[in-house]
């Protein structure tokens, strides 16, 4: 039995080594159980840790070592600097997703007036972390969220009721819940990998994200084809819509919105590792 934090931390790491997982998750598998942030728990490093904490964390761990997120471990994952829950039933919310927050809000305030009330969708909401993120960090505007799993629905109320984020919620199929209105941005971060691409994902996402939120056909492009073809009548002017989308997929992606509004300016922008990872759509006539 460990008897300090530091040696918990130590086992830990060692052990997730051997089973080929980053020894790094270790540190925030006990900072949950022990309910400290990175300063506390390095402050408190050389402490007793209780049979109690010590066991729920050698569980989880363990757990952990399988192969399981530990993100689903702990029921929550960090975006954009506040707490999200998240579960089997929704994608674990990337790091780089929150570039994609940062390009919506420089080009809200670019091509919208200061005191615009501005309509958003977000399409595929998983936990909502894009569509709730933006409802915090964006005034005036009014912010709608879809989902085609009513499983992903519930979490992503759980999390707007934490983050007491006022966000419309609808279930249904891509664009088809909000096909009736016009919209001033619709942003999407939809399924978007080949099955081809499956064999080179890590055990942790195939085995347990749900393959409803990263699998399309048509190499992955399945989903930006059919909203290509719905958005048009759409949306308002000026207006945008802002699509994640695999490193591979921008020439293709921005071909289909091209075709889609010929008068459009469409972009591919590069993430800080300089990989193609989103298209901007902006439609100013």
């Amino acid at each position: 039995m460990c008897k300090t934090n530091f040696e918990a931390l130590t086992r830990a790491s060692s052990f997730l080594a051997e089973n080929n997982r980053e020894k790094e998750v270790a540190r925030y598998l006990l900072q949950h159980v022990l309910q400290k942030n990175y300063s506390e728990l390095m402050m408190t490093i050389y402490e007793e840790i209780t049979p109690e904490a010590y066991q729920t964390f050698w569980d989880y761990v363990e757990e952990h070592a399988t192969g399981r997120p530990f993100q689903y471990i702990i029921g929550q994952e960090n975006f954009y600097g506040r707490d999200f829950l998240v579960n089997e039933h929704v994608l674990i919310p990337r790091p780089e997703t929150e570039e994609l927050i940062e390009e919506v809000k420089k080009r809200t305030a670019n091509l919208f007036e200061a005191n615009k009330s501005i309509k958003i969708a977000d399409i595929g909401t998983g936990s909502g972390a894009i569509a709730l993120t933006i409802k915090k960090e964006i005034s005036n505007v009014k912010v709608t969220a879809t989902d085609i799993s009513p499983e992903a629905l519930v979490v992503a109320k759980k999390n707007a009721e934490r983050l007491e984020a006022k966000v419309e919620f609808k279930q249904g199929d891509l664009l088809a819940p909000i096909a009736d209105q016009k919209w001033d941005i619709i942003l999407s971060n939809p399924p978007y990998i080949g099955s081809h691409e499956a064999e080179d994902l890590s055990d942790t996402v195939i085995d347990y994200e749900p393959h409803l939120a990263l699998f399309a056909e048509e190499d992955g492009l399945q989903l930006y084809r059919k909203m290509a073809a719905q958005l048009p009548g759409m949306m308002n002017i000026p207006s945008f819509i802002g699509f994640e989308i695999g490193y591979a997929q921008g020439p293709a992606v921005q071909k289909m919105l091209q075709n889609a509004f010929p008068l459009a300016l469409v972009e591919v922008v590069q993430d800080i590792n300089q990989k193609n990872r989103f298209i901007f759509c902006t439609i100013t006539e």
